[in-house]
């Protein structure tokens, strides 16, 4: 019976480890996206030239 209180006490103590590392990676900046703004420009003049082709045809009716 010793033994699992030994082992929820080193489980729970891993997943705190793991749980304070997560947080500090957040935190710093880990889990930013730096490669989606760079290639944002690419796909926003599709989405510019299809509202200006949407608003040409609702004036034209």
């Amino acid at each position: 019976m010793s033994v699992i209180y030994i082992l929820i006490t080193v489980s729970i103590a891993v997943a705190v480890v793991f749980f304070i590392a997560f947080v500090t990676a957040v935190k710093r900046g880990q889990f930013d996206d730096d490669y989606t703004p760079s290639i944002r420009m690419l796909f926003e003049d599709e989405l510019v030239k299809d509202k200006k082709k949407t608003n040409q045809q609702s004036s034209n009716k």
